[in-house]
């Protein structure tokens, strides 16, 4: 018996993997991913205009009503299709693309999409629009013709032949064809019921994703609601959608009375649905194509209300004064909102004086021995009336100011003295709940944060130089957490160290708000060099609109505004991903990356040693 059921389960695999295989309509061993082009086509969308805060990432798999083949039917395939689309916040281009049976031909896909999507704009007419997008594009840039027209006669004898095909179906069928070949050419597009075959060199409308945190989901009061954001191991968004619950109590329920529990065969149970935790939600929720909101009310009398966002006033960290009001970037209206976020500047509750962790000891010796030797460096001064090297620019100057007739007294020589560092630096470091992540089996990513901060001041008091150091996370704009370690007028000793020490993870990542207090701070410096140094491992987020774009655009924001006061702001990751938004906000040139975060700790003195050279 256990024989043939092992059987009857090989023939049905057997059969799955080959009705699978006839009906699709792809081409596997050509297959082409969009993880490895994903950055060369994120840097070539933008360079041909396309917004800089758009992301590029996979798109999901969209419900078509197309006409499939009998084979196709049977094995129960080509219901859901990739394609590509674009709006303000995406460009969702297909997980991976087999479309042509040359790996060429695919990656050629991904560039003429981006290419596409650069020029596009709001889309009105599927059809009329691509063309439109199309022809500006070939005619702005002459040589993508040939490679569009390779593209086109590669893809036209795999599209469905018109002869096969309804009337209807057949007429749009033709439209489409013609305006491939000839963009521009076709105005008018016949109705039909049924969707034609998907189109690999178009674009498609938006998707609705839904806004999971929108006002909609609120409660009654008005308030802003959210909870932790699930675990983001796909790179595919869900479609939302939201629906009212049906309680099952409304209407007339009909039931035999023998089929009730007797008294005798009750038994309790534990039927908590608010407190247990289904630890299949995040397989499932994958395997979903559309994933359903509601909001569940449930009225309970002489219960207690109690939020559980932020700690009681008791456990919580010690605030220091009144919150203090910001502004924040709004891109899509393309200006400051003032007054917009509040800050509060907090002290780690529970922070004693203590001493340097033991494991530490030895390194930070080190490190106060290289950078004792920094708190006096020899600079050449230029322009002097007497020295040891000749100053050849201003000989160089002097030469052809005489030329014209002027000779003024100058200085032709440089000499080489001590200077003290004129120098003030500010260390922000991200708190958020994804630094209570593991790396190893020993370490957290906030045990290398305080670490890194740690030695970071041990170095930093050896040399000699102003600085300050301040952590910090978000809940909502209402409530952007500044922990002070350390300002500028306090010196750094054992209550500094506590208070690092008894730093904990919680809470989001609002950068923007975080990254103006610290301009601000660094404004009142008398230094004539002023650093402003990010720690962190993530992009951008809040359970509020500062998510995804926003975000990354306020964050940008904020940078600018910072270097326009006359500040360096350079930001220091762990994020693997960060080379798709990190260039946008703080530049090519003004961020790197800790590929093992385990050597943050060692790497941050040494950045800063750099970046601090003259």
């Amino acid at each position: 018996m256990a024989f043939t059921v092992e059987l009857e389960e090989w023939v049905g695999s057997a059969w799955h993997r080959f009705i699978t295989r006839r009906a699709s309509p792809d081409f596997p061993e050509a297959r082409v991913e969009l993880q490895s082009m994903q950055r060369s086509l994120a840097l070539l969308f933008r360079a041909l205009g396309g917004a800089a805060g758009v992301s590029v990432d996979a798109a999901s798999a969209r419900e078509l009503l197309v006409r499939r083949n009998l084979v196709q039917q049977v094995a129960g395939t080509c219901q859901q299709l990739p394609v590509a689309w674009c709006d303000s916040n995406n460009l969702r281009l297909p997980a991976s693309l087999a479309v042509y049976p040359q790996v060429a031909l695919n990656q050629e896909l991904y560039r003429w999409l981006a290419l596409l999507a650069a020029q596009s704009g709001p889309m009105r007419h599927w059809a009329r629009d691509n063309q439109r997008w199309t022809q500006q594009l070939l005619e702005q840039f002459p040589a993508l013709r040939p490679r569009y027209q390779r593209l086109v006669e590669a893809h036209l004898p795999l599209r469905p032949d018109p002869a096969q095909l309804p009337r209807e179906e057949a007429a749009l069928e033709r439209a489409l064809q013609q305006a491939l070949r000839e963009p521009g050419s076709v105005s008018q597009f016949p109705r039909s019921e049924r969707a034609p075959w998907p189109l690999p060199m178009w674009l498609y409308p938006a998707e609705n994703l839904g806004a999971p945190q929108s006002s909609e989901l609120s409660e009654d009061n008005g308030e802003e609601q959210g909870g932790q954001p699930p675990r983001q191991d796909s790179k595919l968004r869900k479609r939302g959608k939201r629906i009212e619950e049906q309680s099952g109590k409304d209407g007339l329920l009909l039931f035999r009375l023998e089929n009730l529990f007797s008294w005798s065969e009750h038994v309790e149970l534990d039927r908590c649905e608010d407190d247990s935790e289904d630890l299949d939600a995040s397989r499932v929720a994958e395997d979903l194509d559309e994933l359903a909101l509601s909001r569940k009310r449930m009225r309970k009398g002489g219960g207690l209300k109690l939020d559980l966002d932020l700690p009681a006033a008791d456990f919580d960290d010690l605030p220091l004064g009144p919150g203090i009001k910001l502004p924040e970037w709004d891109y899509r209206k393309q200006q400051l909102k003032d007054d917009f976020v509040n800050l509060q500047l907090m002290l780690p509750r529970g922070s004693e004086p203590k001493g340097l962790p033991a494991h530490l000891a030895p390194l930070a010796r080190r490190l106060r021995r290289q950078f004792e030797n920094l708190r006096h460096t020899r600079q050449w001064l230029r322009g002097q009336p007497q020295g040891s090297e000749l100053d050849l620019q201003a000989w160089l100057d002097f030469h052809v100011e005489r030329q014209h007739g002027q000779c003024a007294e100058r200085g032709l020589f440089m000499e080489q003295r001590n200077t003290r560092r004129d120098l003030a630096c500010l260390l922000l470091a991200d708190l958020s709940m994804s630094t209570d992540a593991h790396l190893n089996n020993h370490s957290r990513v906030i045990d290398v944060i305080v670490d890194s901060l740690l030695l970071f001041g041990e170095a930093l008091s050896a040399v000699g130089d102003a600085f300050a150091l301040y952590g910090f996370s978000s809940l909502r704009r209402q409530q952007v957490r500044l922990q002070e370690l350390k300002s500028f007028q306090q010196r750094y000793n054992d209550d500094t160290r506590g208070r690092i020490q008894a730093l904990k993870p919680g809470y989001y990542t609002r950068m923007g708000a975080a990254i103006r207090q610290a301009t601000r701070q660094l404004e009142g410096c008398p230094q004539r060099r002023k650093l402003l140094l990010l720690v962190t491992d993530g992009k951008p987020n809040d359970i509020d609109l500062y998510e995804g774009r926003y975000g990354v655009e306020d964050t940008r924001q904020a940078v600018l505004e910072a270097r326009s006061k006359g500040l360096l702001p350079f930001c220091i990751t762990i994020d693997r991903e960060a080379g798709a938004y990190l260039p946008f906000m703080f530049g090519a040139n003004g961020y790197t990356l800790i590929h093992q975060p385990e050597q943050l700790p060692t790497r941050l003195p040494q950045l800063y040693r750099q970046l601090t050279r003259d």
